[in-house]
């Protein structure tokens, strides 16, 4: 795990330790980035180009350096200013210190718009630190009380450790309850005292006080254009995030035997569209010192052609042209559909890998071993349970892997738009939708429920969410809990898409919860419907906020499945992709097949016109079977796991009924089982936990009390 982690100190409070005690409180195995009252350290393995520094002092240009370069000698003064940017960005020196110096002025938006995925700390003087995170979540922040300051990190397992904060089973039981409410989550963490940033806002500490503060407004952006632009400029921002990976990435480790470059095809269409765009980008040669000031400038050299329309890659000419770079294209059992997508038009730079399935690539595989032995992430997430299997991929994958992780959430139509439209006075836009719901639910469950049941249901529930008040729709939602009326998990594809059509919806793990937990979480809820409503629309917050959980799975997936030295990449989360989708008008995400058509749109403005009109639009295998099959072999050790599970020991399940559905688990419907897969996967991590040694993170910690975990 790589992560950030600072503090900035005010005035002591009574009982607290010292200002020159603190010293001897450091990370471990950490690097300064810079010093003095307001630290800060990069600890894990960074790489030299995903750490760049500028400096500005007064009288002074900017200096910007890379790598883990030693804390400058000179002292600070209130009129110094330091940024840090930390990941992959691909923003140019220049950029980097025309950021800073625009930011003197108290902008900060701006410092979010380069390409790639990346934090942001901002320093102004020597006691005013900002950390800026994403819109998505992917990168986020946390910070904490200590010392008569605020310490703050990038992971939130550190700062639990540095305060020995307990485990808050109230949060955990939101989190199983309802995933994707924040009326429910809030900004707390499974660690009481620690509390998350949300994404797209910012954090700063001035005089060891935390304030946040939004950068970038939902609602308050330029409003949704016409299709033909809005596509023009989502080809531009995904364009420019993979090219800046491509030719920006550091060369393979010597004697290794792994691509410098990999696609990960087990995504579908979206990975393929990354996998296209990434085969088609000219590589920047790699020889000795290449890397010595990465990144390189994203965009195309002097001369080159540009722009997010055929011929958007640049292209040196054929006598200049070296051999092509092979990028290892990686699917995990599949041999038809999305797995060949991008191998159906002619690509030779892919080499494409189908690795066989086996029992220890099966979800679950881990089980049948020791439960323990898997990697302590900074959050439970059902990404736990399915490890083996992304270990096995991405260990055939490149030194830097890309993958389509997220589109779906991106460029979707959430059913909740649907609402959306209502309220704009577009109701004949919801007609395309309902009739596609209408069909499959006609092939599936007969004509009665598709010509007549599917369009009436869903059409009452999106007048309903459009004209219901947010305070009642949070109290009916907390009422639903107490008496536990949650989702079954089957019924009909128009069935689930009305039940996605409210403010708050409970997640599949609900129905196994306590009575006392559902109750803590109603609670939760009706003290969120005392506060003031959001104003933006319930469709597009919907939307949001399981952007919001898509990528909190995707970084405990990092934390738990990337291979040392490799690098995993989400083009789809960046900032300035999620920012071009947001212009997207809801009746083109709406319409039946918008991703797959969206996507074709992007693949053939980047100059891949080859593409047959149905491209994308093969049925995707079902993945169930796989989860079946990895919870038959699994069955024991989950027995085991569920013998004495130390969630039942915090009050948050009703044991008797989990164990009576672990009896016929392999015949659960697809919701259900992605409950169950939350249910174990916080097991597991909640036994991670307890085995982990208090000071592991950093030295010169007294040696703390371990806590009991208290009940909900």
């Amino acid at each position: 795990m790589r992560w950030l982690t600072g503090w900035s100190t005010g005035a002591p409070r009574a009982g607290a330790p010292a200002h020159e005690a603190l010293g001897a409180v450091v990370p471990i195995a950490a690097r300064p980035l810079w010093t003095g009252s307001s630290p800060l350290w990069a600890v894990g393995d960074w790489r030299p180009e995903e750490i760049r520094l500028v400096t500005l002092r007064p009288g002074a240009p900017a200096a910007v350096t890379a790598g883990p370069t030693a804390p400058d000698a000179a002292e600070d003064t209130p009129a110094t200013t330091r940024l840090a940017v930390l990941g992959h960005c691909g923003a140019t020196d220049s950029e980097l210190a025309a950021g800073l110096a625009a930011a003197r002025g108290g902008a900060v938006r701006h410092l979010t718009a380069w390409p790639g995925s990346y934090t942001v700390v901002l320093r102004t003087g020597t006691r005013s630190t900002v950390l800026l995170t994403d819109l998505a979540g992917a990168q986020p922040v946390f910070h904490t009380p200590w010392c008569g300051g605020t310490a703050y990190a990038t992971a939130a397992l550190p700062l639990a450790d540095l305060i020995g904060a307990p485990l808050d089973t109230g949060h955990l039981a939101a989190r199983l309850a309802c995933p994707e409410s924040p009326e429910a989550l809030g900004t707390g963490t499974p660690y009481l005292g620690v509390r998350r940033v949300p994404p797209g806002h910012a954090l700063a500490v001035r005089g060891g006080r935390p304030y946040l503060a939004s950068y970038d407004e939902p609602g308050g952006g330029p409003p949704p254009r016409g299709e033909a632009p809005a596509v023009r400029e989502l080809t531009r921002a995904l364009l420019e995030s993979v090219r800046s990976r491509v030719r920006t990435t550091a060369p393979g480790r010597p004697g290794s035997d792994r691509a410098r470059l990999g696609v990960d095809l087990s995504y579908g269409t979206a990975s393929a569209t990354v996998a296209l765009l990434a085969a088609a980008v000219p590589l920047a040669p790699h020889g000795p010192g290449a890397g010595d000031r990465l990144p390189v400038p994203a965009g195309p050299p002097p001369g080159a052609r540009s722009g997010a329309v055929k011929g958007s890659w640049a292209r040196p000419a054929a006598a200049e042209q070296p051999g092509p770079e092979q990028l290892a294209a990686v699917t995990l059992g599949e041999t038809e559909g999305p797995a060949t997508l991008a191998l159906a038009p002619d690509t030779p730079r892919l080499r494409h890998t189908v690795l066989a399935p086996g029992p220890g690539t099966l979800p679950y595989a881990g089980l049948r071993a020791d439960p323990q032995a898997g990697r302590l992430t900074d959050e439970p997430g059902p990404e736990l349970v399915t490890t083996a299997r992304a270990e096995a991929r991405f260990d055939a994958g490149g030194t830097d892997h890309l993958t389509g992780y997220g589109a779906r959430q991106v460029l979707d139509g959430h059913p909740a738009r649907l609402a959306d439209l209502i309220r704009a006075g577009r109701p004949r836009e919801l007609l395309p939708p309902v009739a596609a719901l209408a069909g499959a639910d006609r092939a599936a469950a007969g004509v009665l429920a598709g010509a007549l049941r599917t369009p009436l249901t869903v059409l009452r529930a999106a007048h309903r969410l459009s004209r219901v008040r947010y305070a009642d729709a949070l109290d009916d939602a907390a009422v639903r809990l107490t008496v536990r009326q949650v989702p079954g998990g089957g019924g009909t594809a128009g069935a689930r898409s009305a039940g996605d059509l409210a403010w708050c919806v409970p997640g599949p793990a609900a129905r196994w919860l306590s009575d006392e937990a559902l109750s803590a979480v109603a609670l939760r809820l009706r003290l969120a419907a005392r506060e003031p409503a959001p104003t933006e629309n319930p469709g597009a917050q919907r939307a949001r906020h399981a952007l919001h959980r898509h990528a909190r799975g995707f970084r405990t997936l990092v934390h738990a499945a990337e291979q040392p030295g490799q690098r995993l990449h989400a083009p789809f989360l960046d900032n300035q992709v999620v920012r071009a989708a947001r212009l997207l008008p809801d009746e083109v995400r709406l319409q039946p097949g918008a991703r797959h058509a969206l996507l074709h749109a992007v693949l053939t403005g980047a100059g891949r016109t080859d593409l047959p009109p149905d491209w994308g639009r093969t049925p995707r295998p079902d993945r169930t079977v796989s989860e079946r099959t990895g919870l038959r072999l699994a069955a024991d050790g989950i027995a085991e796991l569920f013998d004495a599970p130390l969630l039942a020991e915090a009050g948050l399940i009703d044991l008797p009924a989990v164990r009576a559905t672990l009896a016929r688990a392999a015949e659960l419907p697809p919701d259900a089982l992605a409950g169950l897969a939350e249910l174990v996967s916080t097991e597991l991590w909640l036994r991670r936990v307890r085995a982990r040694r208090h000071g592991a993170c950093w030295t010169g910690l007294p040696t703390a009390e371990r806590p009991a975990l208290g009940r909900v």
